[in-house]
């Protein structure tokens, strides 16, 4: 078999594969970049909350350390008046 005969039927091959794949996940339709571009959107809003998400428990945990401190050495000041 020729080299390009084989690169075609290669190529061919991979065209009907992606096709079918495509199929499969029901992204073969005229409407198939906007759903690619709406999943991509998800995706992207995913992230977004995820890192969103991280940055509040990190502040979280920094005010609570924070607020512990302070009533740490609130207590030890005796500013709350006369202590145990």
């Amino acid at each position: 078999m020729p080299d390009a005969e084989f690169e075609a039927m290669l190529t061919r091959a991979a065209e009907e594969g992606a096709k079918r794949a495509l199929a499969d996940v029901e992204l073969d339709g005229e409407e198939a970049a906007l759903d690619i571009r709406d999943l991509r959107a998800l995706v992207d809003c995913i992230r977004l909350v995820r890192r969103t998400a991280m940055q509040t428990a990190v502040r979280m945990i920094t005010t609570g350390v924070m607020l512990a401190l302070l009533a740490g050495i609130a207590i030890k000041l005796k500013i709350f008046g006369s202590g145990p």
